[in-house]
């Protein structure tokens, strides 16, 4: 499952608190594994290994040095080029989240996904997943849609204040917005990342892009693109490679962009110089886990992927637990609570890209009209989006529960809008998956006989 929040956990291949329990924020000087390449230490140089493994291909090369002054600011230019927000550079030495990991998943916290206990502790040690690997480049990409073309545009000029006070007057009304629409039980709420192109897609494109540009550079290399698509703990390379601290929500914050972001990696054969991590600059603020619906944020940086909806939405496959299923509300894919009242997301940053502007009209869909999606009409709805993925039975058990959440609201809706609803349900009361009948028949069940 990764984001970023759970719903950011479905983005880290389902963990976005793989170390929640040992947040320790260690600062990484120069490493041993470093100094260990030919037996030589870094020195303003990256030394590239005789041979790499990397795509199932042999990459075989001279061991030469190649200058690297200017090669981060470099890599900054190209990144921003293909529409990354920030680069980074994280060292393979993962080691001080081994215990935290281990903890998380002992205490069951991953709930159903069982990939999680099958890789083990190889989510902390890239060499492991990549052989040869020495260093690896993280990037951030952020995610918020563009303005429509029908919003007043954003004065830019030299009032350098007067446009940062724009800028976050823009990002303080749409977060008021989404948070609006938590307290509309008829509205159709999907997490904001999942309304545009899949990100998966996107990233893994313009990952691929920055390495080539890279080896145009440095001459041939091997390399390998993550994003979200394999074993890797993408939260905890962008915190040691300087994209950001960790939340007590446990995803990445950075003070001038706040979370909405995805995040992705290179890894690759060749050391390049790390980033700085930054300092954490979450304080006293508790404002994520007071906000967590499900009290999924057990603790600061424990996070309990069982209670939270974007786990429960997306991930879990079966029926929602009877006791959670009130405290969804009207979220049927991913959940955004926990960043949309987090201060620094004020800064949060719009991305500049067409591919995350939504598609469908899911950022003001309704749940009867959602509910009328037959299995064609979803596989052709969600085309190239991350929703596809969870397919027609979970949707419409996502779709099931938060309408019976509605049916129940306070105060009721109209007698109009109930029999729209009920209608919209009862289509699928013979639907041929026991977990979608069970959810619609709990949805129209009168709140008497409960």
């Amino acid at each position: 499952m990764e984001a970023q929040c759970l719903q950011q956990i479905t983005r880290e291949g389902g963990l976005a608190a793989s170390q929640v329990s040992a947040q320790t924020q260690h600062r990484i000087g120069e490493l041993g594994f470093v100094r260990k390449l030919s037996g030589k230490r870094l020195t303003g140089q990256f030394i590239r290994p005789v041979q790499g493994f990397y795509n199932r291909c042999l990459v075989q090369r001279n061991d030469v040095s190649v200058q690297q002054q200017g090669l981060p600011a470099q890599l900054q230019l190209w990144g921003r080029q293909l529409g990354f927000s920030q680069i980074g550079v994280a060292p393979v030495d993962l080691s001080h989240a081994e215990p935290g990991l281990l903890a998380w998943l002992a205490a069951g916290h991953h709930g159903s996904m069982d990939y999680m206990q099958r890789h083990g502790l190889v989510r902390a040690r890239p060499t492991e997943l990549v052989p040869g690997s020495l260093s690896i480049i993280t990037a951030r990409m952020d995610y918020l849609p563009r303005r429509s073309t029908g919003d007043a545009p954003i004065a830019r000029g030299n009032d350098v204040e007067a446009e940062s006070a724009a800028l976050i007057n823009d990002m303080s009304a749409l977060l008021a917005h989404e948070s609006q629409r938590l307290h509309q039980p008829t509205e159709a709420v999907v997490s904001v990342y999942a309304r545009g192109r899949d990100y998966h897609k996107v990233m893994r494109q313009r990952l691929q892009q920055l390495a080539q540009q890279l080896q145009a550079e440095v001459g041939p290399m091997g390399h390998r693109v993550f994003t979200d698509s394999a074993p890797v703990l993408e939260a905890e390379l962008a915190v040691q490679s300087g994209l950001g601290w960790r939340g007590k929500h446990t995803l990445v914050l950075q003070r001038d962009a706040g979370s909405f972001f995805f995040l992705g990696e290179i890894f690759l054969d060749m050391a390049l110089p790390q980033s700085e991590p930054v300092s954490d600059h979450c304080g006293s603020c508790h404002a994520c886990i007071s906000a967590c619906p499900t009290q999924a944020i057990l603790a600061p940086y424990q996070l309990d992927a069982r209670r939270c909806i974007s786990y429960l939405t997306i991930e879990h496959d079966g029926p929602i637990p009877l006791p959670l299923r009130p405290l969804m509300g009207n979220r049927i894919y991913g959940c955004d609570d926990c960043q949309l009242v987090c201060p620094w997301n004020k800064f949060a940053v719009r991305s500049s890209l067409p591919d995350f502007d939504e598609r469908h009209g899911l950022g003001s869909a309704k749940l009867v009209q959602l509910m009328q999606w037959d299995e064609a009409m979803f596989l052709r709805m969600t085309e190239g989006s991350a929703i596809r993925r969870i397919g027609h039975v979970r949707w419409l058990r996502n779709l099931a529960v938060a309408l019976g959440n509605a049916l129940r609201a306070q105060p009721a809706l109209s007698a109009d809008e109930s029999q729209a609803l009920r209608k919209a349900a009862s289509m699928w009361l013979t639907h041929d998956s026991e977990v979608v009948r069970e959810c619609v028949a709990w949805a129209l069940e009168d709140e008497s006989t409960r």
